[in-house]
């Protein structure tokens, strides 16, 4: 059987600042093998987003099939640890490293539960893209699934969604998200002439300022209401005395299931061009809401979570994105995984007892699939 400690040890010590490959999925692949899973790892994409290293790792079973998805990639560690970010040392009964929560101790967790139990077919769906812009993870794993005819009935992601305890919150949804660029032109003149100039602050702040009183919904049972932040404003003017010559901000939209991307990116254009006629709009959306409603796939997880850790976890759709938005396209997806405190903090860090329990769960699940 793999020792789950070990095998995180392994990987945390594996530098895998995104976009990743290499040597992390060589520690991955050398467990997964002698388990009885056939490997798929493929590098794709050019710089700066790539390139990136992918891995379908798939063990023959039952009728039924349980997809683990999950990211070998880390954010930077950046400055203060009080170790090095990629010890894999044990402190206290905590395990520290980046990584360790998010997420290189679940994946670790469910090859170790793999190795301890067996009945479905398997098969774990590795990116080395989701800390990044995903733009060679995820959908291209999905893509090449579909190439091979690999399609589960269940996706459980391994994302870190406990929050005080292991076992707290699971998530059966996320809100949807889009980033939305403005500019708006205008013409440079001597703040003393405005009439020989055309000054776009004024213009953008007038199209902000609707933005913001624009209201877009007030949340539903499992959501909460959709928000849109404004997350940069600039001119580019280093003069007090000039009138700029354009004028730029950046939004950001978490929206829920009530709204769709593309419909709040034409929503927001059609608002700027009210206060700003020649502004160009660009929008990108990151991924669209998307809910798993509570049945037999959430029962069995929360039931696995309460045998092992006495809790029964809350069902949430809160947090930021994941890649459960692409995944929740082919079949229910829930996400499970550690406590998310110290995910992507200086000296992140898991505690070994429960990345057993981790194990335990992912292992039950795997045994309740079976029957």
């Amino acid at each position: 059987m793999i020792d789950v400690l070990a095998l995180t040890q392994a990987l945390l010590r594996a530098d895998s600042v995104t976009p990743a490959r290499g040597r992390v999925f060589d520690v991955l692949e050398s467990a997964l093998v002698p388990i009885g899973f056939t490997v798929d790892r493929f590098v794709v994409g050019e710089p700066p987003d790539g390139p990136v290293e992918n891995m379908i790792a798939l063990r023959p079973g039952g009728d039924r099939h349980l997809a683990f998805a999950g990211h070998v990639d880390v954010v930077p560690p950046g400055d203060g640890w009080t170790g090095s970010p990629w010890s894999g040392d044990v402190h206290g009964g905590l395990l520290h490293g980046r990584g360790a929560v998010d997420m290189k101790g679940a994946v670790a967790a469910f090859a170790a539960a793999a190795s301890r139990a067996t009945g479905p077919t398997l098969s774990m769906l590795i990116t080395g893209d989701e800390e990044g812009p995903a733009t060679y993870g995820t959908p291209v794993l999905i893509e090449r699934m579909a190439a091979r005819g690999i399609a589960p009935d269940l996706c459980l992601v391994g994302e870190p969604t406990s929050v005080a305890r292991l076992g707290d919150m699971a998530k059966i949804g996320r809100r949807g998200s889009v980033n939305i660029w403005i500019d708006v032109p205008g013409r440079q003149g001597h703040v003393a002439y405005p009439h020989l100039a055309d000054n776009p602050a004024g213009k953008l702040a007038q199209a902000l300022a609707a933005l913001q009183a624009m209201g877009l919904d007030h949340g539903n049972a499992w959501f909460q209401p959709s928000n849109l932040e404004i997350t940069d404003i600039t001119v580019g003017n280093p003069a007090h005395n000039v009138i700029p010559a354009r004028a730029s901000a950046r939004l950001n939209i978490r929206f829920n299931d009530e709204q769709r991307g593309a419909d709040l990116i034409d929503r927001v254009r059609a608002i700027v061009h009210e206060h700003a006629p020649g502004a160009v709009v660009e929008g990108k959306v990151s991924g669209e809401a998307f809910l798993t409603e509570p049945g037999a796939f959430t029962a069995l997880m929360s039931a696995a979570i309460e045998v092992q850790t006495g809790l029964v976890p809350e069902l949430s759709t809160s947090g930021g994105t994941s890649d459960a938005r692409f995944l929740s396209k082919l079949c229910p997806t829930v996400e499970f995984g550690l406590i998310n405190a110290t995910m992507h903090q200086v000296d992140e860090a898991v505690a070994v007892a429960d990345l057993e329990t981790l194990t335990a769960i992912y292992a039950d699940v795997i045994v309740r699939l079976t029957t």
